[in-house]
C-alpha cells in the first residue's frame, strides 16, 4: 500500500493498492478509482453501513480520495500506548483494515438547528486513518488540568483523552442572541481548524442514504446503481 498527496490546496489523497490489500471509508467518499478496485460492505457494517471496503482484485488499483474545502490531509498512526482520537464526520476521508472507525453522537450543541450533536467519528483499533482539516491547522497541547474554549466548527479533531462539553454563551449585545461554546479539557492534543464548517455535516448522497437506512442489503443495489458500463459508447453531444 503507498499513500500520495497530490495537489496543494484543495488536495487529493490517493491510495495505490497491490492485489488483495484493502481500505476502508465511506460508501461514497472516493472521488475515483480504477476499475480493478471492488466495493464491498465493511465488516461492522452491520453497526454503522455508511463504511465499505475497497479492495483491489486481480490487478493493482488506485482509489483517490478529494478534499471538501481548502485545508490538509493528515495522517493520523494509531497503535498500542494510544487509545485513539475524535474527528467530524465530515473530515474521516479513509482507513486501513485495522483501524476501528465508529459513530459517536458527541455532546448536544444548543441551539444549533438540524443537527443537534457535534457529529464525530471515533478512530482506534491498530494502523492508519487519513483525515481532512479545512483551512489551516493549530495544533493545541492540554496537560492535564487545562481547557481550551472553542467555537465547535473550528474543531476539526481531538486525541480520545480530551474530554468535550459544550455550553451556551449568552450574548453581550442585550438581546436574546445566545452561542455554543465548546470546553476541550486534557490531557491530549486538539487540532483546530481555521476555516469553520457548519456544526452538522452536509447532505448524503442518495447512494449514501440508501445505504444509511437499509444496511448491509442494499449495498449491492447501491453499487450497481454506480457501475460503468465499459461496453456503452459515449453519447455525441450536439450543438
Amino acid at each position: 500500500m503507498h499513500d500520495q498527496l497530490l495537489g496543494t490546496t484543495q488536495p487529493v489523497l490517493s491510495i495505490s493498492l497491490e492485489p488483495g490489500e484493502s481500505i476502508i471509508a465511506e460508501v461514497g467518499g472516493f472521488a475515483w478509482m480504477t476499475d480493478s478496485i471492488a466495493m464491498a460492505a465493511a465488516d461492522n457494517a452491520w453497526l454503522e453501513p455508511r463504511l465499505c471496503v475497497y479492495t483491489a482484485t486481480s490487478e493493482a488499483g488506485t482509489v483517490a480520495f478529494a478534499a471538501k474545502l481548502p485545508g490538509r490531509i493528515l495522517s493520523v498512526e494509531i497503535g498500542p500506548g494510544y487509545e485513539g482520537c475524535l474527528v467530524r464526520e465530515s473530515s474521516l476521508l479513509a482507513g486501513t483494515p485495522g483501524v476501528r472507525i465508529t459513530p459517536e453522537a458527541g455532546p448536544s450543541v444548543p441551539g444549533s438547528s438540524g443537527c443537534h450533536d457535534l457529529g464525530l467519528w471515533r478512530i482506534g483499533g491498530c494502523g492508519r486513518a487519513w483525515v481532512e482539516l479545512s483551512g489551516d491547522v493549530v495544533r493545541h497541547e492540554l496537560t492535564a488540568g487545562q481547557s481550551l474554549r472553542a467555537h465547535p466548527r473550528y474543531i476539526g479533531m481531538f486525541d480520545a483523552t480530551v474530554a468535550v462539553q459544550v455550553a451556551e454563551l449568552q450574548g453581550l449585545s442585550g438581546r436574546d442572541d445566545t452561542y455554543p461554546c465548546a470546553v476541550l479539557s486534557g490531557p491530549g492534543m486538539v487540532w483546530l481548524r481555521s476555516m469553520p464548517s457548519r456544526l452538522g455535516d452536509g447532505p448524503r448522497s442518495a447512494c449514501e442514504r440508501a445505504v444509511s437506512l437499509t444496511g448491509r442489503g442494499r449495498l449491492a443495489m447501491a453499487m450497481a446503481a454506480m457501475t460503468i458500463q465499459r461496453s456503452s459508447r459515449p453519447r455525441k453531444i450536439r450543438s
